[in-house]
Parts: structure tokens; sequence; C-alpha cells
């Protein structure tokens, strides 16, 4: 895997977080800062590594055509907390889940956890949404044994995320732990790098993500279809069409945008303009809840329930891994293969670059 040493990394993003801490609008860039494809983004964990469980311990009856509501009733908490410090361990290639999580997740430079905030991208569209059970783990791993605030922990979709707190009541949440809604909407002018409009053109973003106030970001999608133009699916990478304006994707260049979007300094994490180098990791975890699942989308109910989970730390990696793997033949749910490859080969790797033979570790 191409990049740069961790203790280069931790070099250069100590400088990074320092000019923050002095200069904060240091993410308010005048230029569509470039990601250097195949460069490192996270530091600790095999940025190409994708993990999934399946086990039907995690629901307690079969239903696969249901309300949000009656899944939560379905779900079985221990059970998924226990998958999901199991993936977490063999993500990070550690024994101990608190040892895993503290090496998935790395405090921001000059800052303490108590004083770390952290963003939620959750999906919020129509009938199927994350399960409480799946999204208080994380925000509890955080909590306990990182140190963040549950203040600090904001839940959004800045789309379609009006009502989230009446609609998806979540469950089980630190006391505290922020259910945002739209977190005021993506309403922060930003530039968006090539593929798009060759580097030239600007959308709008969450203006927390714009500004720097997020210092941590994590995204946890849902596993549907969706329109070919996107590979047929929505899991990681489209989800942030509820982080920056969706509009582009549905007018022109939809997989040129897609595909831009989620190489920005917002999603990655500040870039040096120079190398395209990310010098201190934003999302830090991807993580796809598909206990239930669809072939088609976004709307409808879930057609089918996986009872499966999966995460990694390089979101078009995840994604490809996920439409391939778990959709294309675990699902049979044949995705656009022109489109899927593209979300891999834009990011500057192919399938023979993935490890474990290009599998889902774990199915």
């Amino acid at each position: 895997m191409g990049g740069i040493s961790r203790r280069r990394f931790m070099k250069e993003a100590m400088i990074a977080g320092s000019a923050i801490t002095v200069f904060p609008t240091i993410w308010l860039r005048k230029t569509a800062a470039a990601y250097e494809p195949k460069t490192l983004v996270h530091p600790n964990v095999d940025n190409l590594r994708v993990v999934g469980v399946t086990d039907p311990r995690m629901t307690s009856a079969t239903e696969p055509v249901c309300s949000w509501a009656r899944q939560e009733e379905l779900t079985v908490k221990d059970a998924i907390w226990e998958n999901i410090d199991g993936l977490a361990c063999s993500l990070a290639e550690t024994r101990s889940p608190a040892e895993a999580w503290k090496t998935i997740f790395i405090k921001p430079p000059a800052k303490s956890w108590s004083d770390t905030v952290v963003a939620i991208k959750t999906n919020h569209i129509a009938q199927q949404h994350t399960r409480s059970a799946v999204l208080s783990k994380i925000c509890h791993t955080l909590v306990s044994p990182l140190g963040v605030k549950p203040s600090n922990i904001h839940i959004y979709d800045a789309c379609h995320g009006e009502g989230m707190r009446h609609e998806t009541p979540f469950a089980d949440l630190p006391e505290g732990c922020r259910i945002e809604d739209t977190w005021g909407g993506s309403v922060a002018t930003t530039r968006i790098p090539k593929p798009w409009r060759n580097g030239d053109g600007k959308s709008k973003c969450l203006k927390y993500l714009v500004d720097g106030t997020v210092d941590i970001l994590i995204n946890i999608s849902m596993c549907k279809g969706h329109s070919s133009r996107f590979g047929g699916f929505t899991m990681t990478m489209k989800n942030h069409l509820g982080t920056f304006s969706p509009g582009p994707a549905h007018r022109e260049g939809a997989l040129d945008y897609l595909i831009a979007m989620n190489k920005t300094p917002e999603i990655l994490g500040p870039i040096d303009g120079k190398t395209g180098r990310v010098l201190f990791p934003r999302q830090q975890l991807c993580l796809v809840d598909a206990l239930w699942a669809s072939k088609s989308g976004p709307g409808g109910y879930p057609t089918h329930q996986p009872n499966f989970l999966a995460m990694g730390v390089l979101s078009p990696i995840v994604d490809y891994q996920m439409a391939t793997k778990f959709r294309g033949e675990a699902m049979r749910w044949r995705p656009n293969m022109e489109t899927t490859r593209r979300i891999l080969t834009d990011f500057g790797y192919e399938e023979k670059d993935l490890p474990a033979g290009a599998r889902i570790l774990g199915i």
C-alpha cells in the first residue's frame, strides 16, 4: 500500500494541528485541495482492509419486510455490541476491543478527548435507517474507553434528517448525545476537486465540516439499491449526499460528483496542497449496517434480512467490497461494474491491490 510512514504522518499531523489551533480558518480553502490517489489516509489501520460478520443472533426473529420500529423490537443489543467489538478487533488486528478502538479512533492534535467533536452521518431517507443498537455502540465506545463528552457527539443527516429525533428516537445513547436532525443543512460553500467539473466547481456542505468544528467523522450507512448511475447501490460514499448538497448528483456528472466530494478535506481531513497527502484523518470509520438490506431503493422497506455488519476506514474500498462481494456475490444483486470499478480506480487502486484475495474478511 502506497503512502507515508506513521512517524512522518503523525509529525505532519502535529504541525497541522498546531496550525488549526492558531488559525482555525485553515479549513476555508481557496482552491480545491487534491487528494493524491493511493496515499495513506488512516495511519493505524490497513486502508484496504474490510471486515464483516453474519450472525443470526443479532436479531430475534426473521421478518425481512418490516418497519424501523419493528426492527428495533427484533434487534438483540448484546449480540450486536459483541460483534461490533469483534469487527473492531479484526479491523485493527488486535485482541482487545479497547485497544482496537484506540487504534481506529485517533485524537486530533493539540486537543484532549474531552474537547474532541465527533459527527456521525446516518442515513435518514425514506423507510430504512440504522438500528439503535448499532449507533449506540459507536457512541458508547467514543465515551468509554476514549473519553469523548456525549454532548460533543452529533448525529445528523443534513439533507433528509428533518424530524429524525421524532421518527427514529434512537435508544440507549449516552446521556447528552445530540440527535441534530439536519444540523442546519448543507449551507457552507466549498470547492470540489476533480473529477467533477475538472476541479473548478463549488457546492454546499455542512458548515461544521467546512469550518473545521468537527474533528472526527464517522460514516454509518445502510445497504440499499439505487440508480445504476451510482453503481446500483447506496452505501458509505453516497451517504455523504446528506453532507454535501445532493443537487449536482441529480443534474450533471453524478458519478464524478460522488467520487469528488469523497476526496475533499471535509471528508478525508486536511490535505497538503503540494503532496496531496492527508495530514490528519477526519473520517476514521465507515460502518455498513446491513442487518436489514434491500436489492432496490433508496425508498421502500427492506427486502432482506442478512444479519450482516461490515466496517473499514476508507470509504471507496468499503463500498467496492460491499458492492462486489456482499451485494454481488453473497446476495446476488449484481452492481453496475463499470461504475463500481471507477469507485476503486479513481482512488488509485485495482482489485489486485486488495488484501485477502479481495475478500471481505469474515465472509
